[in-house]
């Protein structure tokens, strides 16, 4: 197996000599958030003037650092030198509608104004805004000339890539487009930001310039996500590439849980050899605590983890909580419908779609399990079962099905230069949007008749998903003259209750319970209400006497509490499980795995452990 640096050294060595720009991405809950923001505190502390941006949606900057944050660059208290923002996509989205209408307004009458302004109301104008705030900080000097070094925390992997692509993408859209006017509203304005669109394209690719670091575990769909990403990043020309392995465990004495969590890592870590031995690689350790604040941070780089325990810590049983296998025979016994699993990056919303799909298909009942990520393995993780079919929403055989059906009708009867006109407008990036979203409402129709799981993309993509429905509405209408009954149907079917039941996945931690509460919130707005809450991954749930993994058991039971006390009517717990929880066998531990409390270890067992 390749050989892994030490992580004090190696992450310092990364830092020494660092490029102006750094890229954190990764797999969503790999650990990207923190070792962005541990990596920007210590550059500050060097010295270093240093600007930290998040370009996800679900952005949780402002919990890790303890500070609120917004579209402008903010002050970091206790780090002198190190400024953050948000790129908020709503605010992005509004302030570029502003800036696209605004030169026509007492130019043009009310009518068109108000429309141009509905053109730009979707989801995917709010990509484009929020990569409009993105390219300007790396493609145009003056935007970061304050700064010397700027770290962005990406979004999960799959808005990532295309967020990377969309400078080259809309650069060929722009050279090409002879219309003037496309899905996002007149190109003249689009053609004032060509020229910070070919820097960002450039800055990407100048390794003297930027590295691009991917974040992974040391499990197998986070190394796949990482290995995928590295290749669709090399094609793109950005080849000054660094490889985290974050979260890395070696068990301490003979725990049967540790030993097989140290196994399992081990396991896939040897399974991407070849990987790995292809790419610089730094280890960083499991830690005992979240990594929420400047102290937890610093620490992070190689410091003493044991450092900040508080002996004994919060203690005592959890609250009451359900299991999935109560939760499955409700789900059966309400009938067909969709279910959806929603939440963070990395909380295992795969895991228990997929684990929830195949206890109903060995029911015999009909199943589809599906997925709106990008970055989902759905078959993988569920393997073949009977009675159960198994699909993935595939962004380019979407989008090309949509292009030939949009020519097939309202292109039909066009003379030449207007089915012309309509081939460059479907040319645009905005249509694979539109073409993922009505296969989205494809699906869910499909659960009149059937258990239609959905294993549904990152928080906020999510939103975005969900949001569309009325600019979807007006975009179709552009181009065809009916709407599918499936679209004019989907919000009425994701708010019923009796139709579509959504399940929050979290993690027993600060920032998923939190992200997911504010997901319920959002949801709420959308009138839609959650049905049900899982904390997965839970050490609090099995018997182990490591150290390392008791201390984190210790610090889960507030956040059980929270999600009881606050968030949740109903909520289900799920054990940490031994075995690797892909295809169908794996995935029945979830559904007979033991509730035991676990039996923590005295502090000073805790600090023997550090010193072997």
């Amino acid at each position: 197996m390749a050989k892994l640096a030490n992580p004090a050294s190696a992450l310092a060595a990364l830092l020494e000599g660092p490029t102006r720009f750094l890229f954190f991405t990764g797999k969503g809950g790999v650990g990207k958030t923190s070792l962005a923001c541990a990596a920007a505190i210590a550059l500050a502390d060097a010295g270093k003037r240093v600007l930290l941006v998040s370009t996800d949606p679900a952005s949780n900057l402002d919990e890790v650092l303890g500070q609120k944050l917004n579209g402008t660059p903010t002050p970091i208290p206790g780090a002198a030198g190190l400024r953050a923002l948000n790129i908020d996509p709503e605010a992005a989205a509004q302030a570029y509608r502003d800036r696209m209408v605004g030169p026509y307004r007492g130019k043009l009458p009310e009518a068109i104004l108000r429309s141009m302004e509905e053109q730009l109301s979707g989801a995917c104008t709010m990509e484009i805004a929020a990569f409009d705030e993105f390219a300007r900080l790396l493609g145009e000097p003056a935007a970061t000339a304050d700064f010397d070094h700027v770290i962005f925390d990406t979004a999960p992997t799959g808005h990532t890539l295309r967020l990377m692509t969309l400078p080259t993408a809309w650069t060929g859209f722009l050279e090409n487009n002879t219309s003037g006017t496309s899905c996002l509203g007149p190109l003249a304005g689009l053609q004032k930001q060509r020229t910070i669109y070919e820097s960002s394209v450039a800055a990407l690719a100048d390794g003297a310039r930027t590295t691009l670091v991917l974040v992974s575990r040391p499990q197998k769909a986070a190394l796949d996500e990482a290995e995928r990403t590295s290749g669709e990043l090399a094609a793109l020309g950005v080849l000054n590439q660094r490889l985290i392995l974050n979260g890395v465990f070696r068990a301490s004495g003979s725990d049967p849980l540790g030993l097989a969590l140290e196994r399992r890592g081990t396991n896939a870590l040897v399974a991407k050899q070849d990987f790995l031995e292809r790419m610089s690689v730094v280890e960083v350790p499991l830690r005992a605590h979240n990594l929420v604040g400047l102290s937890a941070l610093r620490n992070l780089l190689g410091g003493d983890d044991f450092a900040h325990v508080e002996s004994g810590g919060p203690d005592g049983d959890l609250p009451p909580l359900d299991t999935l296998s109560s939760l499955v025979d409700d789900l059966a016994l309400a009938g067909p419908g969709v279910i959806m699993t929603m939440g963070k990056g990395g909380v295992g919303k795969t895991t228990v779609a997929a684990a929830i799909a195949t206890e109903l298909a060995r029911r015999g009942l009909p199943v589809h399990l599906s997925t709106t990520d990008p970055a989902a393995h759905v078959a993988a993780t569920a393997g073949a079962v009977k009675g159960m079919q198994v699909s993935r929403i595939d962004p380019q055989a979407e989008t090309k099905a949509y292009i030939e059906q949009v020519l097939a009708t309202a292109g039909q009867g066009l003379d030449a230069s207007g089915r012309a006109l309509l081939e460059e407008d479907l040319r645009s990036p905005c249509t694979e949007e539109v073409a993922v979203f009505r296969a989205f409402a494809r699906i869910v129709a499909q659960g009149q008749d059937r258990f239609v799981v959905l294993d549904t993309a990152p928080t906020g993509h999510t939103l975005l998903l969900l949001d569309a429905t009325e600019a979807y509405h007006r975009e179709i209408a552009r181009k065809a003259s009916n709407l599918p009954e499936e679209v004019l149907q989907l919000l009425p079917r994701l708010r019923d209750p009796r139709f579509t039941r959504v399940l929050i996945v979290t993690l027993p931690e600060a920032t998923p319970v939190h992200e997911a509460a504010a997901l319920q919130t959002d949801l709420r707005r959308a009138q839609i209400e959650p049905f049900a809450w899982i904390i997965n991954q839970s050490f609090s749930l099995v018997t182990t006497t490591d150290p390392l993994l008791a201390e984190r058991a210790r610090h889960e039971r507030p956040y059980f509490e929270e999600v009881v006390r606050d968030h949740s009517a109903r909520t289900i717990a799920l054990p940490w499980i031994t075995t690797e929880p892909v295809g169908r066998i794996a995935l029945g531990q979830l559904f007979s795995a033991p509730q035991t409390r676990t039996a923590h270890p005295e502090p000073g067992e805790i600090l023997q452990a550090k010193i072997r």
